[in-house]
């Protein structure tokens, strides 16, 4: 990439993004977001999922160079202060199609939200959930007890899926994880690997009693009667990674950490 593209820096409210700040932009110049053609992201992998909701209800969507100053940073480059300008030049790009889901709740609104790692349905209560599942409209499971269960696109397939036992896909597989969570019945379900076209659809059998929220990456919908998650091809997000540290080799690297 050319180094006249115009950058702007967004940054996380912590000590150490704040300190990192300072540095950038005492070396580098930036220009406001709404006039940047990339983006910079100091802070942790939950910033850049925020970041990247920022530019989809924007609708203005740019690539974006995260550096790591947060914890995990599976989504982020390493923090370095030198050599910014050849890191971009250099820098690999990765698109992420986000997931689209249409919530319809017990009072009868209708929310639509995007989700970059995944969608989870989650009980509320201490009653587990009693969910249908409908995969292309066809019931595939017709009352799945569980505390919950969701949808993982590959970027986000080492996130909360990870977490809950569900496989590791590889980037550019063109697939989706759907994972229960603690599934009391059927209880040998582990879940499934779903083409990423695929139409997933959850009906809640008894929202009153058995109250279930729906979450899409960090924003939430409670009490839900019926969720649909579907790729979202609209809005497709772009991330730049350095050469030598690709999100593609972290993915891999991950099936082999015990």
């Amino acid at each position: 990439m050319s180094g006249e593209t115009r950058r702007a820096l967004v940054v996380s409210p912590t000590q150490a993004a704040k300190a990192a700040e300072e540095r950038l932009r005492a070396t580098y110049d930036f220009v406001p977001v709404d006039q940047a053609e990339m983006i910079i992201a100091l802070g942790g992998d939950g910033y850049m999922l925020q970041t990247l909701h920022s530019m989809l209800e924007a609708r203005r969507i740019v690539p974006v160079f995260g550096m790591n100053l947060g914890t995990v940073g599976f989504l982020m480059n390493e923090w370095r202060l030198e050599r910014l300008e050849q890191r971009l030049e250099a820098a690999k790009m990765f698109k992420v199609n986000p997931l689209r889901m249409i919530v319809d709740t017990v009072d009868g609104e209708r929310f639509s939200i995007p989700a970059i790692n995944e969608v989870s349905l989650l009980r509320e209560t201490r009653q587990t959930a009693k969910l249908e599942v409908q995969v292309n409209g066809r019931v595939v499971l017709p009352e799945l007890v569980c505390d919950g269960v969701l949808v993982a696109t590959p970027a986000g397939s080492t996130a909360y899926n990870l977490s809950a036992h569900g496989p590791i896909l590889p980037l550019g597989s063109a697939l989706v994880a759907l994972t229960p969570i603690s599934p009391f019945r059927p209880r040998r379900w582990r879940g499934a690997i779903l083409p990423e076209n695929t139409v997933i659809r959850f009906t809640v059998l008894d929202p009153v009693k058995r109250p279930v929220s729906a979450v899409a990456d960090q924003r939430e919908v409670r009490d839900v009667a019926q969720v649909e998650i579907k790729i979202d091809r609209a809005t497709p997000l772009t991330l730049l990674f350095d050469p030598e540290h690709t999100l593609d080799d972290r993915i891999a690297a991950e099936q082999f950490i015990a």
